[in-house]
C-alpha cells in the first residue's frame, strides 16, 4: 500500500517542466492540446516522466482522457491509492 500523496503544485512544475512552458500557465483547467499545443510525442514524454516519478503506468487510453492538469491529478491519485 502506498502512503505517497500527490501534490498539485509539484504536479504543475513537472508538466510545465515537460512541455518547456511557464508554469503559470499550466492552471487546473488548462487544455493541454488546445491552450498549450501538446501532441502525442509530447503527451508520451509526460506520461514517462510522470510514470517514474510517480511510481504508476498510465495506460494509452488513460492518457487520451488527460486533457488538463485536474484530470492529470485525479488519474495519478486514483492509481496511487490503489498501489
Amino acid at each position: 500500500m502506498s502512503t505517497a500523496t500527490l501534490d498539485r503544485e509539484d504536479l504543475r512544475t513537472t508538466v510545465a517542466d515537460v512541455l518547456d512552458v511557464d508554469v503559470d500557465e499550466v492552471t487546473d483547467d488548462v487544455d493541454f492540446i488546445e491552450d498549450l499545443g501538446v501532441d502525442s510525442l509530447m503527451a508520451l514524454e509526460v506520461m514517462v516522466v510522470l510514470e517514474k516519478k510517480y511510481g504508476v503506468k498510465i495506460a494509452e487510453s488513460e492518457l487520451r482522457e488527460v486533457t488538463n492538469l485536474t484530470k492529470a491529478y485525479d488519474l495519478i491519485t486514483e492509481k496511487l491509492k490503489a498501489a
